[in-house]
């Protein structure tokens, strides 16, 4: 299915704060648990206008790449893909990625993923991308399988979420 028709992935400009900020404040339970820094620096507007502002420093050093993934009709944002832990010299990064209850299950963020997956090859040179998430989190799985990404190992202990306890993670690698 191309759904590019009704989405894209860009970096965020200040006038999608409160787009954000939306995205963020109505999906609190969803984001919470594996997204709970990017949750916490978008709770009020000016939150999301710093977070853009810092983003796009981030995205210019190439020491983290977070684009929106918006819906086309009504240009919202409708979620994140982001890749961490950039390692130039190893030539590695980290996937992370979220998208708002409303618009899961329309492949938005599969496509997002493989769309940055060619960004992180073609202008950061890396050659080995991973995806962290845990196996209760069946979207998040589905997404890095239907990527391309491989179960490699369970991380144990990798996270904690706020007021949890750690919890065991699932490495997906996929080697460029």
């Amino acid at each position: 299915m191309d759904n590019s028709k009704t989405f894209n992935i860009s970096e965020m400009e200040m006038k999608d704060a409160k787009s954000l900020q939306q995205l963020m404040t109505s999906n609190m339970e969803h984001f919470g648990k594996f997204l709970p820094m990017t949750l916490s620096q978008n709770q009020t507007l000016m939150q999301s206008e710093v977070y853009i502002s810092k983003k796009a420093l981030e995205n210019k050093a190439k020491t983290t790449i977070t684009f929106a993934i918006k819906e086309k009709s009504s240009d919202a944002v409708a979620g994140l893909v982001i890749i961490k832990n950039i390692d130039l010299a190893k030539k590695q990064g980290e996937f992370t990625y979220g998208i708002g209850k409303d618009f899961q299950g329309w492949g938005w963020t599969t496509s997002a993923v493989r769309k940055m997956t060619d960004y992180a090859s073609k202008k950061l040179g890396l050659k080995i991308l991973q995806i962290i998430t845990h196996k209760t989190n069946l979207g998040s799985c589905k997404v890095a399988e239907k990527s391309g990404f491989l179960w490699k190992r369970t991380l144990i202990n990798e996270f904690t979420p706020p007021n949890g306890k750690p919890m065991d993670m699932e490495l997906y690698e996929l080697s460029l």
